[in-house]
C-alpha cells in the first residue's frame, strides 16, 4: 500500500473514531436537564445539591445550572429567574430541577408550574408544598425538613441539664419556614422554645444573641449565610458563626453539617446531596414516562450526628462513650 493509500485510510478511521465517540456521547445524553438553584454556586448546601443531582443524572443527561444567588442579591433574583426562563425556552430541557423556595416562587410558579408540560421536581424547598400550590400537574419534589427533635434530643445527651432553647435564623424565607415547620413539631421537642428572631445584619444578631443569652441554655442557628455588615455586604457561615459563639458563650446546635465546624457544637443533620439526588431520581422517573401525577412529594430520611470536640472540649462536656457511637466527629476550622 502506498503513502497516499495509507493516508486516505488513516483519515477514514479518525472520521469513524469521531463519528462513533459523538454517536456515543449522544447516546449517553439522552435528555436534557434545566436546574435552577436559587443561591451562588459557592454556596455550600448548593453545592452538595448539585453534588446530589450530578450523583443520578450525569450519566444520562446534558444539565445545564442557573443560579439566582438570592442568598446575596435577593432584589436581582427575578431578573435571573427571568433569563433562566429565556433560557428555558431554547434549551428546550426534557426535565426541570428548581433547588430552594426562591426557585419557586421566582421560577416555577411564574412560568412554568401549569403552564408547561415539562416535569418540574423541586428541593431543598422549606415551606410547605402548598404556599406554591404543589403537588401540580408537572411539579413534585422533595421537602427539606429539619432534624429538630433529633438535634435536641442528641443536645440533651451531651448536655442533661438544658431544659430551654432559643431560634435564630437570616431574616429570609427559608429562615421563616423553618420556624413554621418548627411549630408543627414542637410538641416533640424535648426542650422549651424561649424565642425566636430573624436579623437581617451583623450588629442585629449580635444584640439579639446577648439578649438571648441569659434566656435560654442553647441557640439553635439552622442559617445565617446571608446576613449584612455594617457596608451591606453579604457575610458568610464561617464569618458569622464564630462572631455568634463568642457572644453567647453557650452551645449553639444546627440541623446543617457544613456550618458545625465553624464552631457550632453538634446536630443530626440533613444533606444537600440527599435533597439533590432524590429530585433527580424524581424527575428521572418522569422524563421515562411515569406521570408527575404518581411522584407523591416527599421529604428528607436521612440523618447523621456531628459533634464538633473543639467546641465540645471548650465547653468542658463530657459525654459518656455510648453518645459518640456512630457520631462524626470534626474540628472547628482554622
Amino acid at each position: 500500500m502506498n503513502i497516499k493509500k495509507v493516508h486516505v485510510v488513516m483519515v477514514a478511521l479518525a472520521l469513524l473514531v469521531l463519528s462513533t465517540g459523538h454517536a456515543r456521547a449522544e447516546a449517553k445524553a439522552r435528555y436534557k436537564v434545566l436546574a435552577v438553584i436559587s443561591y451562588a454556586p459557592d454556596y455550600e448546601f448548593a453545592r452538595e445539591e448539585q453534588e446530589g443531582i450530578a450523583s443520578v443524572l450525569s450519566d444520562t443527561c446534558r444539565i445545564k445550572y442557573v443560579y439566582l444567588n438570592t442568598k446575596k442579591d435577593i432584589a436581582a433574583g427575578p431578573q435571573k429567574a427571568k433569563e433562566a426562563y429565556e433560557l428555558y425556552k431554547t434549551f428546550c430541557p426534557d426535565g426541570v430541577i428548581a433547588a430552594d423556595d426562591d426557585a419557586q416562587s421566582m421560577f416555577v410558579v411564574p412560568y412554568l408550574k401549569d403552564k408547561v408540560k415539562t416535569p418540574v421536581m423541586f428541593c431543598g424547598v422549606n415551606a410547605a408544598p402548598e404556599k406554591y400550590g404543589y403537588p401540580a400537574s408537572n411539579v413534585s419534589g422533595i421537602l427539606e425538613r429539619h432534624q429538630v427533635s433529633q438535634t435536641l434530643a442528641f443536645a440533651k445527651q451531651l448536655i442533661p441539664s438544658i431544659r430551654t432553647f432559643g431560634f435564630m435564623a437570616y431574616d429570609s424565607l427559608s429562615g421563616r419556614s423553618i420556624l413554621v415547620n418548627f411549630h408543627q413539631e414542637e410538641k416533640s421537642f424535648p426542650l422549651k422554645l424561649v424565642e425566636a428572631h430573624f436579623p437581617k445584619t451583623l450588629d442585629e444578631a449580635e444584640n439579639i444573641v446577648k439578649k438571648l443569652r441569659p434566656l435560654c441554655d442553647i441557640l439553635y442557628m439552622p442559617t445565617m449565610q446571608g446576613l449584612k455588615d455594617d457596608k451591606g455586604n453579604a457575610l458568610s457561615e464561617k464569618d458569622i458563626i464564630p462572631a455568634m459563639a463568642r457572644i453567647f458563650t453557650k452551645p449553639i446546635v444546627s440541623g446543617n453539617h457544613y456550618n458545625i465546624r465553624y464552631g457550632i457544637l453538634c446536630g443530626v443533620v440533613k444533606t444537600g446531596q440527599e435533597q439533590g439526588a432524590t429530585a433527580a431520581e424524581m424527575l428521572l422517573k418522569a422524563m421515562e414516562g411515569t406521570p408527575v401525577s404518581q411522584i407523591p412529594i416527599t421529604r428528607n430520611r436521612l440523618g447523621k450526628a456531628i459533634i464538633n470536640v473543639t467546641v465540645m472540649k471548650a465547653l468542658g462536656i463530657k459525654p459518656k462513650s455510648i453518645v459518640l457511637k456512630d457520631t462524626e466527629l470534626v474540628r472547628t476550622e482554622p
